[in-house]
């Protein structure tokens, strides 16, 4: 066991989460123990208390408590993991576009980004399927739900992944997703301006909701604005285009269920079955569309992703075209302020607005 050390954080590491810091430098310790560790205070940053998804920051101090050393002999031993040829198939199957640096997947859905409590297969665990002899191993660097499909970039090394960490959390990144809603929005087109918080649900799990007025001094109030636009509808559906320009866990499912047209099939916002158009599946119909970003050579990356078999199949019976290329937010960034905004259906809610955050 060694003594506490503090270590700094590189350039070339700026805009990691911390877990993966630990997972470069100390892969012998789990997830596990790490989170041990974080809960008990042992492992601070800057010395302060964080969670494992804190990005790190060029010259931050992690503190390092006492670690049990990797065992050399036991490394010789251990055979190299490969992964069976049909989830090296199957993970190579979803490419989009791959360079020296980027990788794009078309992520279905149903399945994990990262690793958890009984989720055992997931992207990350077959990301090794992509690696070629001497490649350094991809590395996540933006999650999507487990039931949201689309475009999932993957770092395909540790310079890439901190180039591409930096864009995400800059504002000209652009991401574009396509929803089916229960009920049609009023206004047709809009922005939702309105803040969320992480509180459990009567069923005892966690769920994110728009903040009350009341809880502006909550450290957990996250400002958080989407961009919406009806392409098409049917009857009391609608397809919607949603562009977040923030970045908050389940922020579209909040945002589409607070103004009362929650995502079709989505169980844990939703509270209206969207059983009576016909056989559409009960699955999420939220899609990750399209992405443009920075890519670290400077230059910048547009990929598309088409829709999951699973949308494909509502959208032709809508006789909606899943092949549109229109992008109502062409220049929504500077326009954003001039949208009208879509209040929240419930009029007792008020929520806390993303730009009222108390100092």
């Amino acid at each position: 066991m060694s003594g506490v050390i503090q270590r700094y954080v590189k350039t070339d590491e700026e805009g990691i989460r911390l877990d993966r810091w630990f997972l470069r430098h100390y892969p012998q310790l789990t997830h596990g123990a790490l989170e041990k560790l974080l809960r008990t205070g042992q492992v601070r940053v800057d010395g302060a208390r964080v969670k494992s998804s804190h990005r790190v920051t060029k010259g931050e101090s992690i503190r390092v408590p006492p670690l049990p050393k990797p065992d050399p002999e036991r490394q010789e031993r251990a055979p190299i993991t490969k992964l069976p040829a049909k989830d090296r198939a199957f993970i190579r199957s979803l490419v989009l576009h791959r360079d020296k640096d980027v990788i794009v997947l078309n992520k279905p859905a149903g399945i994990a980004v990262q690793g958890g409590t009984k989720t055992e297969r997931h992207i990350d665990g077959l990301l090794p399927g992509l690696m070629e002899e001497g490649d350094e191993r991809p590395r996540l660097v933006h999650r999507l739900d487990r039931d949201t499909s689309g475009v999932l970039v993957i770092a395909a090394n540790a310079r890439a992944a901190a180039a591409l960490a930096q864009a995400f959390r800059g504002r000209d990144t652009r991401k574009i997703y396509w929803a089916l809603t229960n009920g049609i929005p009023i206004p047709r087109a809009g922005r939702i301006d309105a803040a969320l918080v992480k509180r459990a649900a009567e069923d005892g799990r966690e769920r994110v909701r728009v903040a009350f007025q009341d809880e502006d001094a909550d450290d957990d109030v996250k400002s958080a604005v989407t961009l919406y636009e009806t392409l098409e509808h049917a009857t009391t559906m609608a397809w919607l285009s949603l562009m977040p320009l923030t970045g908050r866990t389940h922020q579209l499912r909040a945002h589409c269920a607070a103004i009362g047209t929650p995502i079709v099939g989505d169980g844990k916002y939703g509270t209206v079955p969207a059983r009576s158009h016909g056989e559409i599946p009960k699955r999420l119909m939220l899609h990750a569309r399209s992405l443009r970003i920075r890519h670290p050579n400077g230059t910048w990356l547009e990929i598309v992703a088409p829709l999951p078999p699973h949308m494909q199949k509502v959208w032709a019976t809508f006789g909606f075209n899943s092949d549109d290329t229109r992008n109502p937010f062409e220049e929504a960034r500077p326009a954003s302020r001039s949208r009208q905004e879509a209040k929240p259906y419930d009029p007792k809610f008020k929520p806390r607005r993303g730009g009222d955050r108390a100092k």
